[in-house]
């Protein structure tokens, strides 16, 4: 059976990985990183959603480097990590369910057929498959944090495309916030000290209710000292960048949350 037919009681079968990867749950840090869009898996039962292996591998399908600067970032604090192993075009788990780019049926121009014409059941059963878990796992370890008063700063972990639909983004890195700037607005403080870099303040992206949920959820909602980091993929895509790129946020980002007004 189809597991994204109607009847079908989970997306992923049993032998398939879980939608939730946890490095170091009970890691000494404040800092606690979240990666949405760490994975490029698609459930068998999906097949490819129609799409050639080159586009499977393309941005559209994963936040290229992302993940492996998350866990360099977790081995080097002792941080817990929170990563999601399933392509976002399965379901997007930045993105509040039932958003329009929740379950993209085209992504950057390139039609995704396995999205198309899904009904209310198929959508329910990707968000309580992949979605539903992930968050749930976040919100335990931020539960159990706050239950026993220890420190959390919250890292969502992203990259972005070198050029967007033709356009070319000129940042290497970009610092976003949506309501509370103070974590966003030190960490600008601490890149813009390099004259080498090209840092973006909400640039590629700026944070949004209807276009995010790390964010607004798990950092404004909760209090918490929050900002959501974007660095080009084109300087994460080997293992030589992703340790350079670990190593110079690691320490950016002890230096901001050191100088962090009301931490």
């Amino acid at each position: 059976m189809d597991a994204d037919a109607p009847g079908s009681a989970s997306l992923l079968a049993d032998d398939e990985p879980t939608p939730v990867e946890v490095r170091r749950p009970r890691g000494r840090s404040a800092f606690l990183i979240v990666c949405d869009h760490a994975g490029a898996r698609i459930p068998r039962a999906l097949g490819s959603l129609g799409l050639a292996a080159a586009d499977l591998a393309r941005h559209i399908a994963w936040d290229i480097g992302a993940a492996a600067v998350a866990r360099r970032l977790s081995d080097t604090w002792d941080a817990c990590a929170v990563l999601q192993r399933y392509s976002r075009l399965v379901i997007d788990c930045n993105r509040p369910p039932g958003s329009p780019t929740s379950i993209a049926t085209e992504s950057e121009r390139t039609p995704v057929p396995g999205n198309a014409r899904l009904d209310a059941a198929a959508r329910e059963r990707r968000e309580r498959s992949i979605f539903a878990p992930y968050h749930a796992r976040i919100r335990t370890l931020l539960d159990a944090r706050a239950a026993t008063n220890r420190p959390t700063v919250l890292i969502a972990m992203h990259s972005f495309t070198p050029i967007y639909l033709g356009a070319a983004r000129p940042w290497h890195v970009g610092v976003l916030y949506h309501r509370d700037p103070r974590l966003a607005g030190s960490l600008l403080s601490v890149l813009r000290a390099d004259p080498a870099l090209v840092v973006g303040e909400n640039q590629p992206y700026a944070v949004g209710d209807a276009t995010d949920v790390a964010i607004p959820e798990y950092g404004e909602k909760r209090g918490l000292l929050h900002v959501e980091i974007e660095v080009r993929q084109d300087l994460i895509a080997t293992p030589s960048g992703q340790r350079a790129w670990a190593s110079r946020l690691a320490v950016a980002l002890s230096e901001a949350l050191a100088r962090c007004p009301g931490r």
